[in-house]
């Protein structure tokens, strides 16, 4: 008996992965094999299964119906072998995405699918350059129509004639080529000259660039702003709408390349925040966490944590670490009924809370010579306080709290270590040109210069955004100009500041 699969055709949206269905990605989560285009953000591909096979069919300009013939074919080859099969595609599937042409030969095989409708770009695009495609003083209708096609051929399965008179909004796709013509043939058929024109070149991406005109000088400012495919054109007085409805491109961090140097666990978080304000985030973690060379002293303290009074965590990769820990020792929260918890930093409060534990103090400032200010008085004189920190932790608070009377005992619950194969990353990244370089730690400083042997010339023209002021001091001390200083010692912190600093910029003269 022949096992049948199924062909899930799933519209991606037009780039920004926000933009995918609910259903969409639950097909994705299921599919054992995954067929993708082009104009499908590959980031959505992290939420396929870890097992399913990931198959690039991009489509790019000049490749026609042969590649198509072969998509077509794989896809049936796939679903017969009874295997769940999504066919990731960008915008939606049935416009102008050839997703009726895959179900056709996905029908004549006999192969059961299914149509998981996307955001089309022909809407999104200029939504997102803040140009609405109907509204009640402009237009009350739209058109949708391909660009592909050039007007001037002789049989024409484009009205031009009645585009050019019809007063809605028109929205060409994947026009750019014959942009030209295009614009000619609808000034010669009765379009007004004076028609406001958009073009939204990678429309949603962090990327996007608008290029706005009239129907007379729009196709030389595309040229002149170097456009290529993929662009949308918009034709109507809705573009006028753009100066006002403008949203998505004007905010500060918009399409600023940051450098996160987080390490590999942590950047997750840190890009994802940049992505929501507009940037793009670039990861190059200049450090990687790895376990202590022995367990000795971690288990030891562990094992006895009866006997502290307090337990002081100075990072989330401390909480991280000494959990992982206390879990191959068959431990959990519990082993801290007797010990009060400090916590130096929002963050570390956070992670201590997801595993049970609420912190007894956090200190108002997560410097830790302020830190150690605010620590004065909270009783630790005469008492015993574990401190689990990283190989190369500064010993402010460690001093800090022995002359408040405490004995501490420091370990090491991880060490920091440079990640395998940064030094070529990190040189081809800064060639590829970026704006910003943000730092959480001294420890991201000093290894980003130590990846780049000492030459930070490579950081010429790039503004330095740090964490905090220690950070910041770091960065002095190894020669580079700090540009940016968060007021408020988080990540939340330092992105109000990268915003703050390129708002001021913007306003200078």
């Amino acid at each position: 008996m022949t096992v049948k699969g199924t062909v899930f055709l799933v519209g991606a949206g037009p780039g920004d992965p926000g933009l995918i269905t609910v259903k969409g990605l639950r097909c994705l989560a299921s599919a054992d094999v995954v067929v993708y285009d082009r104009l499908a953000d590959t980031s959505l591909l992290d939420r396929a299964h870890t097992d399913a096979e990931l198959i690039d069919v991009g489509k790019v300009p000049g490749r026609g119906a042969e590649h198509q013939a072969d998509i077509n074919a794989l896809l049936v080859a796939e679903a017969k072998k009874g295997k769940r099969v999504v066919r990731l595609k960008g915008g939606d599937p049935f416009v102008f995405g050839r997703g009726g042409e895959e179900a056709e030969a996905l029908y004549a095989e006999g192969m059961p699918f299914e149509i998981v409708p996307g955001v089309s770009s022909a809407v999104a695009a200029p939504a997102y350059a803040g140009i609405p495609l109907t509204h009640r003083g402009f237009a009350s209708s739209f058109t949708v129509v391909t660009g592909n096609e050039a007007p001037d051929k002789e049989v024409s399965s484009v009205d031009w004639d009645h585009l050019a008179r019809q007063g809605g909004t028109l929205v060409v796709l994947m026009g750019w080529k014959n942009l030209a013509n295009i614009v000619e043939t609808l000034g010669r058929r009765g379009m007004a000259l004076d028609t406001p024109v958009a073009l939204v070149h990678w429309g949603t991406h962090t990327c996007q660039t608008t290029v706005t005109g009239t129907l007379s000088d729009i196709v030389g400012k595309g040229t002149d702003a170097g456009l290529s495919p993929p662009v949308i054109a918009v034709f109507g007085e809705v573009v006028r709408l753009r100066k006002t409805l403008r949203w998505f491109d004007n905010r500060p961090l918009f399409g600023k390349r940051v450098l996160v140097t987080r390490t590999r666990a942590q950047a997750g978080a840190l890009s994802e925040l940049l992505s929501l304000r507009g940037a793009v985030p670039i990861e190059l973690p200049t450090i990687e966490v790895r376990p202590p060379p022995d367990y000795t002293d971690l288990d030891g303290a562990l094992r006895r944590l009866g006997s502290y009074d307090w337990t002081v965590f100075t990072s989330v990769n401390a909480v991280r670490s000494v959990f992982d820990r206390l879990s191959t020792l068959a431990l959990d929260a519990r082993a801290f009924r007797n010990t009060r918890v400090g916590a130096i930093g929002a963050a570390t409060a956070v992670s201590l809370q997801e595993r049970g534990i609420a912190a007894d103090f956090v200190p108002d400032s997560f410097v830790s010579e302020s830190a150690v200010e605010s620590l004065d008085g909270k009783g630790f004189d005469n008492s015993r306080v574990l401190l689990p920190t990283a190989d190369i932790a500064r010993q402010t608070l460690a001093d800090g709290l022995v002359s408040f009377g405490a004995t501490v005992d420091t370990v090491v619950a991880y060490r920091t270590v440079e990640p395998e194969g940064s030094v070529e990353r990190a040189t081809r990244v800064l060639e590829e040109g970026i704006d910003i370089a943000s730092f959480t730690s001294s420890s991201t400083v000093r290894n980003l210069v130590k990846l780049l042997d000492g030459d930070i010339n490579l950081l010429d023209g790039v503004a330095i955004g740090c964490i905090g002021p220690i950070t910041a001091s770091t960065a002095r001390e190894l020669g580079l100009k700090v540009d940016i200083v968060a007021r408020v010692h988080t990540i939340a912190g330092l992105l109000d500041a990268l915003e703050e600093y390129f708002t001021e910029e913007d306003k200078s003269p």
